[in-house]
């Protein structure tokens, strides 16, 4: 079940990346579970990573890695993490093995995975499946690529831009997979995005950690954070044009402005697609004193199990909103200041119920699929913005039958 998840329509090919998926036999003998993404000489790649202290294998390798790099290796079905000094070899001969077909350093491949947290990798299946994946790659495989890393997803999740820096046109495309353990720390499960613009090794990785704080880290599901999240953002250069080389130039802003709507259409279809979902929710805050106190308010609602289960069965029980902005943390916070709308419907002023509201009108927005909770604080000038989701019973259901 998904929310308005958009089709990924047409996919733009970027020069200097081809993609090649396959059924490796992972979890499942016949879905696609291996992807690999092949870059041209020159490319750059930046990153920012799970804050978990369980990080898997592949993010200790991964992490190492970023900079100058020629391929990306990814699978889904086994989380390779919890799995110790056996799980970061298995993950550096993967890398191996894909460096070895293509004659390059076995330190230029990434790896990245994603399902059971504490199995070891069959490591027959993934040879298996990277050879059959690198035999595939082309440059319009980045559909493929976007089934093969799915886990409880409904369906692959990807989309293209264009823009121009510093008068050059560029392109991009981006991929992501999760829709369950989503409270990214850092960015969210694993998302790619490649461009064709012309970036440095230290630009690219500001980029990265700037585009995941506007979109990917403004996401959750369940408020659990992965063992293997990772946002990696990787640059052929191959449109040409002077490299992006620092966040000081007026050409950093015009890519990450170009970037920027990419990567939020990804953290959304993330929320969309999120494990038993029935409701796509913007949670918005207003009027707090810094953006660390909107956000404490913020999650703090897209957390609660009785918001989202209210949420879920379209109750407008006020008070459990109520509950969770007191709740929140955030010091000095006055209720005689907060304000709390559902749409266009006030709820709530000055902490009390506000005399135009009816009981009415407050199920009526929370019947519809999408809607936005938005909370006034009354402190200041600081505002957020959260996506999340309800709490239903197959989110339930999903997650009891995991394993099995």
């Amino acid at each position: 079940m998904a929310v308005n998840l958009p089709p990924t329509g047409e996919l733009q090919p970027i020069d200097g990346i081809r993609l090649g998926a396959a059924a490796g036999g992972i979890k499942y003998p016949d879905r696609l579970d291996v992807a690999v993404v092949l870059l041209d000489e020159g490319s750059t790649v930046g990153g920012v990573f799970t804050a978990s202290a369980f990080r898997a294998a592949p993010v200790v390798v991964a992490r190492e890695r970023v900079g100058a790099a020629r391929a990306l290796v990814i699978n889904s079905g086994n989380a390779n993490a919890a799995t110790g000094d056996r799980g970061l070899a298995d993950a550096r001969s993967t890398c191996a093995h894909l460096a070895a077909t293509l004659g390059v350093a076995d330190t230029a491949v990434l790896p990245f995975s994603t399902g059971v947290i504490g199995e070891f990798l069959d490591m027959d299946a993934m040879r298996r499946g990277i050879d059959a994946a690198t035999a595939a790659a082309r440059p319009d495989g980045w559909a493929d690529a976007a089934r093969a890393i799915m886990t409880t997803d409904t369906a692959p999740k990807a989309v293209s831009v264009a823009g121009a820096v510093d008068g050059t046109p560029i392109h991009a495309t981006g991929m992501v997979k999760g829709a369950g353990m989503i409270r990214p720390d850092m960015a969210t499960m694993l998302a790619f995005i490649g461009t064709d613009a012309a970036v440095t090794g230290d630009a690219l990785r500001c980029l990265a950690a700037d585009l995941a704080e506007g979109s990917l880290n403004r996401v959750t599901v369940d408020g659990d954070t992965s063992t293997n999240d990772a946002f990696i953002v990787m640059a052929t250069g191959q449109a040409g044009g002077t490299p992006v080389s620092s966040r000081g130039e007026p050409s950093y802003r015009e890519l990450l402005d170009t970037l920027n709507p990419l990567a939020v259409d990804l953290a959304q279809r993330t929320a969309r697609d999120g494990e038993g979902a029935t409701k796509f929710v913007t949670v918005r805050v207003e009027g707090g004193r810094t953006n660390a106190d909107c956000l404490a308010v913020a999650y703090t609602i897209a957390h609660s199990p009785l918001v989202k289960t209210a949420i879920f069965a379209g109750d407008p029980n006020w008070g459990r909103f109520c509950m969770a902005i007191g709740r929140s943390g955030v010091a000095g916070l006055d209720p005689d200041t907060v304000g709390l709308y559902l749409d266009d419907v006030c709820v709530a002023r000055g902490g009390l119920v506000a005399d135009d509201y009816t009981e009415e009108a407050g199920a009526g927005v929370m019947a519809r699929d999408e809607f936005t909770v938005r909370v006034t604080l009354g402190q200041g000038n600081a505002s957020e913005t959260v996506w999340t989701t309800d709490l239903s019973y197959d989110y339930v259901r999903i997650n009891a039958e995991y394993r099995t």
